[in-house]
């Protein structure tokens, strides 16, 4: 017989309430326990009366070789008992993790958005960056039109100048 221990959601709704029990491996959920090892209130505030655990007998089925879940595991190793699980669990999820990184992927998810951020970041950066080159040359656009409006009509009113001064040289 393969024991699990693992959670049965009791409590209303929108007020969960969770124990913590010995179970055959085939049962549904809430189907039948060996024992009730203790319960689990996430909605409590305090994080010492969060958790309730027999550890006598949590330890017993461990050793009897009842595999946690792994929210029963994440609990027991908040609770303090250490097992070996968790530790196997920790091994895995340790080498794909390196294995991630060698084929240069991101592991986690809060890997994912800060990887997403930065590019996000970048792109924005970009986009600055662009518009201000765009600013800078219509600035400079602008100011070569304005010099060349300029220049012609510094060039009209000196013709207009020299016109006005060549007829009176031909007067004397």
């Amino acid at each position: 017989m393969a024991v699990k221990l693992r959670m049965t959601r009791i409590g209303r709704r929108h007020r969960p309430f969770f124990r913590i029990n010995a179970v055959e491996s085939r049962t549904p959920r809430d189907g039948r326990i060996l024992e009730k090892l203790g319960h689990y209130d996430p909605i409590e505030k305090d994080p010492a009366r969060q958790i309730t655990l027999d550890t006598e007998r949590v330890k017993y089925w461990l050793d009897k070789g009842a595999i946690p879940s792994d929210t029963v595991s994440q609990i027991l190793l908040r609770a303090g008992l250490k097992h070996k699980y968790a530790e196997v669990k920790a091994a895995r999820r340790a080498r794909a993790r390196t294995a991630a990184r060698a084929k240069g992927k991101l592991f986690t998810k809060a890997e994912r958005i800060a990887a997403q951020r930065q590019a996000e970041r970048i792109d924005k950066e970009a986009e600055e960056k662009a518009k201000a080159e765009a600013k800078a040359k219509a600035e400079a656009k602008a100011k070569a039109e304005a010099d060349a409006k300029l220049r012609t009509d510094a060039e009209a009113l000196e013709e207009k100048t020299e016109a006005e001064v060549k007829p009176e040289a031909k007067e004397d």
